[in-house]
């Protein structure tokens, strides 16, 4: 259970409403048929239903999340980071999100130090759990990327960020189908 000095400090990351959303187990069948069903060319799903037009708009109004603003880069470069950059990425790099639960659940937040390093590693564990889960376990370049931008992490593109995943994990999905 998190505190609620932590939840004050997940709500003023923009994550507030995510907390309410329950965990949830989406069985692999509708997975692939959603990847399935969402039109590349115009990023619209195509149900029996109708067509949804999925919009960073959209995204935002669903999961409380920013939808405008600056996107976040792809990737961090490792070469390109400075050498307090670079020390934070080696800390993150192959960690797995039960590291980063259990680093969440155990870092206090008494000092200014402690309190950015709990809202770095609530921004990978967020991405890692929902907005941007990968079939590998671990802390990506892409998961790093937003948190060398903590100074303004709440005007960053969140909505934009995780639409931009999912094309691009349909896209990988359908090559891989392909092949």
């Amino acid at each position: 259970m998190m505190s609620e000095v932590k939840k004050a400090i997940v709500r003023e990351l923009g994550f507030g409403g995510l907390m309410h959303i329950p965990p949830m187990n989406v069985p692999q069948k509708l997975l692939n048929e959603l990847a399935n069903s969402f039109n590349l060319d115009k990023n619209k799903l195509d149900t029996s239903h109708g067509s949804f037009k999925i919009k960073p708009k959209t995204i935002g109004a669903a999961l409380g999340l920013n939808a405008s603003g600056d996107l976040f880069p792809n990737k961090v470069s490792f070469k390109d980071l400075s050498e307090e950059n670079k020390v934070i990425f080696r800390r993150f790099q192959g960690k797995t999100l039960k590291n980063l639960t259990d680093e969440m659940m155990n870092i206090g937040v008494g000092n200014d130090q402690d309190h950015l390093m709990f809202k770095r590693i609530f921004i990978l564990y967020i991405q890692m759990a929902f907005l941007l889960p990968t079939t590998i376990n671990k802390v990506s370049p892409i998961h790093l990327a937003p948190i060398f931008r903590m100074d303004n992490i709440t005007e960053g593109n969140w909505s934009a960020h995780v639409l931009n995943f999912i094309i691009k994990d349909i896209t990988n999905y359908r090559l891989k189908k392909k092949n």
